[in-house]
């Protein structure tokens, strides 16, 4: 939107300038020489063929790597570059901790493929069975939960009998009396297609709480 601004307001001040000419010059104001439609068409073209995102004469001031020529030479290089993460710290420096692969990458982070190199271990792989979830609306789920027993928290403000919290998206909607069976259920209809695959469903016996996502952006494994 930023570029497309940019482009914009100079195809404008073009069409001044034409248009101060014509005036001054005293000559007939013609739309189709006035309006010069490669300027947009190739701010585009640029930006997106370099990477450098902004003016070409400006291309100091720009931001550089914003976009990059997907790699064609075989189909599996298309996949790992699509997969491709990179942690935005210097190659420079002997920093050992950002390089390794933490324990909750397990299924998630490829093991095996990183360069050589400075960039080894900041520029990572997903792993080929894991996925980014879109995201679904979460009503369908709240609804659910509401049918198989949650309880508010109004309802439940005084009770001394223990329960667990549920959750959807960090939000705390309420709590409830038979977890297992709850998590069982919410499984079952996942299995079904009753609710979005990409819900996931997170059981912490130990803090008693039952998380429940379905936003956007998630690492799914």
């Amino acid at each position: 939107a930023g570029l497309f601004r940019m482009l914009f307001k100079k195809l404008t001040r073009d069409v001044y300038r034409y248009l101060q000419k014509c005036v001054e010059t005293h000559k007939e104001f013609n739309l189709s020489l006035a309006v010069k439609h490669q300027t947009i068409t190739n701010g585009l073209k640029y930006s997106l063929a370099t990477g450098n995102w902004g003016d070409q004469k400006k291309a100091m001031s720009s931001k550089a790597g914003v976009s990059q020529v997907l790699n064609r030479y075989t189909y599996a290089s298309t996949l790992s570059h699509l997969r491709r993460t990179n942690t935005p710290l210097g190659r420079e420096g002997k920093i050992a901790k950002p390089r390794q692969l933490h324990n909750t990458h397990w299924g998630m982070v490829c093991p095996a493929e990183t360069p050589e190199g400075q960039a080894c271990g900041l520029v990572k792989n997903l792993a080929l069975m894991a996925c980014i979830s879109v995201g679904s609306y979460s009503a369908p789920v709240i609804e659910f939960l509401e049918e198989w027993g949650l309880e508010s928290l109004e309802e439940n403000a005084h009770s001394s009998t223990p329960c667990t919290k549920v959750f959807v998206n960090g939000v705390w909607m309420g709590v409830h009396r038979d977890p297992a069976n709850l998590v069982k259920t919410i499984k079952k209809l996942r299995r079904k297609d009753d609710i979005s695959p990409e819900v996931s469903v997170v059981r912490d016996i130990r803090e008693r709480e039952l998380r429940l996502y379905t936003d956007a952006g998630r690492v799914c494994r």
